[in-house]
């Protein structure tokens, strides 16, 4: 057998082919021009305690875009993502102080209920084959009308009660929103919480048959249905995914500050899917990574954070975002682009 008659499969992929085919790699390459930018225009960007800063702010919105990302790549939205975090918050801390129960009783019935709402926006969606625009914006309205109905019913009020004196706070606060000293600078919880979950989440597109599944539906779901994945399944999974880090962000938001407004996490979506698609994720789905969204929040973090630091006029801050959205959807494209050609 000659060399050009050989397996395609048994040939070794060059380094820079491989390179090329990781998903992540503009926003790498963009993270890595926005850091030096910031670096060379802030002074105070590189100290300890304002790093901390950047990487508390990327894992606020890296919790939610990692989920939002396996979505994404899975072919989906999900519009209601920013205010389903606030509608978990809103849960536990209601649920806690009416039944002047132990916190960690709101947390578990928020748990549930916010995973309920994940699996009702895939159930939805697979059972009636209407575009998850439509399900999950309807979900999004929903939410956003129970999340002011219900509080001002209960407490009155936009906002909940307190609840920094009930059983179980401090330790659910250790959980969700406590800082660790490293070194002398603050780190929040979150930031484990954000890097555990990207780790999970690349073993899951990476390592098992479910992230088979994932990049088949996204990718063409009628083939992926013909050869066996279990589509409303994997779907359904998804959204459930997107309600358990809702339920993680929600849990910071409260156990931060022991009350919530009502009216918090409108227009956070759009922030989410923002980070999702710098980070590689196609808008067309089957194609992205975990590491790449969170490359993405990183971004995102360094730009909100930077700015500030920079002394700039924080108006600019959405015009940087927008900015960075086309630079990097374009590098994206230009990199698969180079990835198929090298192929």
């Amino acid at each position: 057998m000659t060399a050009t008659s050989a397996d395609e499969r048994l040939l070794e992929t060059s380094p820079l082919r491989k390179l090329l085919a990781r998903p992540e790699l503009g926003s790498v390459v963009g993270a890595i021009a926005v850091f030096v930018f910031f670096a060379v225009f802030a002074d105070s960007f590189l100290r300890a305690s304002s790093l901390s800063t950047v990487l508390y702010a990327s894992s606020t919105i890296g919790i939610m875009a990692v989920p939002v990302a396996l979505l994404m790549i899975g072919g989906e939205f999900d519009l209601s993502a920013g205010v389903m975090v606030t509608s978990s918050a809103l849960i536990s801390s209601m649920f806690s102080f009416q039944m002047t129960a132990n916190v960690w009783v709101g947390v578990g019935v928020s748990l549930l209920v916010t995973l309920a709402i994940g699996a009702f926006n895939g159930f939805m969606l697979t059972r009636t084959r209407l575009p998850s625009f439509i399900i999950t914006l309807g979900t999004f309205l929903m939410l956003t009308g129970m999340n002011l109905g219900f509080t001002k019913l209960i407490d009155g009020t936009v906002s909940t009660k307190t609840i920094a004196d009930m059983e179980g706070f401090p330790s659910a606060h250790d959980v969700f929103a406590s800082t660790l000293t490293v070194g002398g600078v603050g780190i929040k919880v979150t930031i484990l919480w954000w890097l555990a979950l990207v780790a999970v989440a690349s073993w899951i597109l990476l390592r098992t048959r479910t992230g088979n599944w994932i990049f088949a539906v996204g990718g063409n779901q009628d083939a992926a249905r013909a050869v066996g994945v279990p589509v409303a399944k994997t779907k359904i999974g998804l959204y459930t995914g997107v309600a358990f880090g809702a339920w993680i962000s929600g849990q910071h938001l409260l156990f931060s500050y022991d009350v919530v407004q009502s009216g918090e996490g409108v227009g956070n979506e759009l922030i989410y899917i923002i980070a999702a698609v710098i980070g590689g994720c196609l808008i067309t789905g089957g194609y992205g990574s975990a590491v790449g969204s969170a490359v993405g929040a990183f971004i995102f973090g360094m730009t909100s954070k930077g700015i500030v630091f920079a002394e700039w006029n924080p108006d600019w801050f959405k015009f940087f975002l927008g900015a960075m959205l086309l630079l990097a959807t374009l590098l994206n494209a230009w990199v698969r682009k180079r990835a198929e050609a090298t192929t």
